[in-house]
């Protein structure tokens, strides 16, 4: 039995929004990473900033062509597990300690076991449970900034409501260029994205 593969619909270019509508941005379909590649470079180099690209794989240059700055999670990354190292020190030098009275101004007891004449202050001792600190506090620290640079989790876009748009996970290659950029004007910003050749324009809505 034969199985009769059908596209989405398309929406229709130019049409109207409805009265009150709020308009999210303006959306370009492209063919190839190469289409895409070309027009991002023209979209970063008009000086619009709030807009993106959207592709089912990887495309490799797009960072530089849409000029896209290193990222800082690397670095905050390196502070998370340097805090896990110290407090992972000063929670052993704590517990092994014999007294601490100058501490905060708190008398402090530890807990002090003399095994085979080993200080309590025992820096090799203290190196497995800095090391397991030291990768707890840089995993934690990566995953959540990576969730909060992303703008993560975003249950709801406006772009999903494009027909088009549903072919971003499959083989066609988009630009978004969001009504809140500085520079969007809605019919000047139409004309810039059509004369980047693409398959088609949209406007968006909220």
């Amino acid at each position: 039995m034969a199985t009769i593969v059908t596209n989405p619909p398309e929406t229709k270019l130019n049409q109207p929004a409805p009265a009150g509508a709020r308009l999210f941005g303006m959306l370009a379909e492209f063919e190839t990473p190469g289409d895409l590649m070309a027009a991002a470079e023209k979209v970063r180099d008009a000086g619009y900033k709030r807009w993106d690209c959207h592709t089912p794989f990887a495309v490799h240059g797009l960072d530089g062509a849409m000029g896209i700055q290193r990222t800082w999670l690397p670095i905050f990354v390196f502070f998370a597990g340097a805090t896990g190292t110290i407090a992972a020190f000063i929670l052993q030098a704590f517990t092994n300690s014999w007294s601490l009275t100058t501490w905060a101004g708190v008398w402090v007891t530890g807990y002090p076991f003399l095994i085979s004449g080993k200080p309590a202050m025992s820096l090799p001792a203290f190196i497995p449970v800095m090391f397991e600190l030291t990768i707890l506090f840089s995993a934690l620290a990566c995953v959540k900034l990576m969730f909060l640079f992303n703008g993560l989790p975003q249950l709801y876009h406006p772009l999903f409501k494009s027909n088009r748009f549903r072919r971003a996970t499959n083989d066609r290659f988009f630009i978004s260029i969001e009504a809140r950029d500085p520079k969007f004007l809605p019919k000047k910003t139409e004309e810039f994205l059509r004369s980047l050749d693409p398959i088609a324009v949209e406007a968006v809505e909220e």
